[in-house]
């Protein structure tokens, strides 16, 4: 998968996930040295200045003395982990609050209700730079902070939907909740020679208000989004039920997918026209996870996923997905493998 980047399995456009992680207040626990390649972001005054309060995977409280600004991204760890660490090229699953370092104010936290932690790619080329050095280096179980400059988030151009102006610093108190290898795209041939392009179960009708969906002779969907506002909870359905393995939470899926904005009804990424797309259940955003979890292989499934289930308010900039945008999927489910 491409631009699907938390649960992206190729090339993943940059997720508008902000993570700063704050520093207490006199703590300057060293990040333990990596066991795998990583790049260390090293700890400033700046994060040094960022006291933050709370127990780890609670809702944290910071404060510090705004505006605060930095020229590079600064680093403290304030609880070390004692998990893997997230090298380069892993995937860091991750609860996050973000807060704007020129006004104090908190823009948006995982750890509230209807919130859910975030995986983010360590690869500065698929999520913002200040994001992926906060987490870079950091050992399950770590609370970070990071204070993150322009250059390392939204640049010049800011983020009106998040509150976040063109000079506007931003602070990150992150925790790492799992880390584990980044899963590759796997063409079907490699898995099972006998493996079907495309859902083969039992056709089912689509409850009403549902995006409207027709297949192609080859499978591939067209999607056609109705006149209405989205649904502001998660809703999925079945299109075909199939009669195979069920999916498990972890097992590795093959599947064929399309995603469409809910406001435009533009395709921002599928695997149609290249091949199915293989990828763990937790390495996906929940919404996706959901749709896919308790169901059989040979299904076709629908799901409309709000922002809160999808990308946050963060969006995803490159794939044209803006905090407010609830995304819709079709997925056919090909294959699962249950987790080692």
């Amino acid at each position: 998968m491409r631009t699907i980047a938390t649960f992206s399995v190729t090339a993943a456009a940059a997720v508008a996930a902000l993570l700063v992680l704050a520093g207490c207040s006199g703590s300057s626990a060293p990040t333990p040295a990596p066991t795998v390649a990583c790049s260390l972001t090293a700890p400033g005054a700046a994060s040094a200045a960022v006291t933050v309060t709370g127990e780890p995977d609670q809702h944290p409280t910071a404060t510090f003395t705004a505006p605060l600004t930095t020229d590079i991204t600064e680093r403290t760890v304030l609880t070390t982990g004692s998990g893997a660490v997230a090298g380069t090229g892993m995937v860091a699953t991750v609860d996050f609050t973000l807060f704007n370092a020129t006004s104090g104010a908190e823009l948006f936290t995982t750890l509230k209700e209807g919130g859910a932690p975030l995986p983010i790619t360590v690869d500065e080329s698929q999520f913002l730079p200040g994001l992926v050095k906060a987490v870079s280096c950091s050992t399950v179980g770590s609370r970070v902070v990071a204070v993150v400059p322009p250059g390392d988030a939204y640049g010049a151009a800011g983020n009106t939907d998040l509150g976040v102006g063109a000079t506007d610093s931003l602070v990150f108190v992150v925790d790492v909740k799992s880390v584990a290898p980044a899963p590759t795209a796997t063409p079907s041939a490699t898995l099972d020679p006998n493996l079907p392009t495309q859902a083969t179960g039992a056709a089912q009708p689509a409850p009403a208000g549902f995006p409207a969906v027709t297949l192609a002779a080859n499978g591939t969907p067209a999607i056609s989004i109705p006149a209405a506002d989205p649904p502001t909870t998660l809703q999925i359905a079945d299109l075909k039920k199939g009669t195979g393995q069920t999916v498990a939470t972890g097992d590795s899926v093959t599947v064929q997918y399309q995603g469409v904005i809910w406001r435009t009804g533009a395709v921002f990424d599928q695997s149609w026209g290249s091949k199915p797309a293989t990828f763990a259940t937790t390495q996906v955003i929940p919404g996706f996870s959901a749709a896919l979890v308790g169901q059989a292989v040979g299904s076709q499934v629908i799901a409309v996923i709000p922002p809160d289930q999808g990308y946050g308010v963060a969006g995803q900039t490159a794939a044209g997905i803006q905090g407010t945008d609830t995304l819709v999927f079709v997925v056919d489910i090909l294959a699962t493998t249950p987790a080692q």
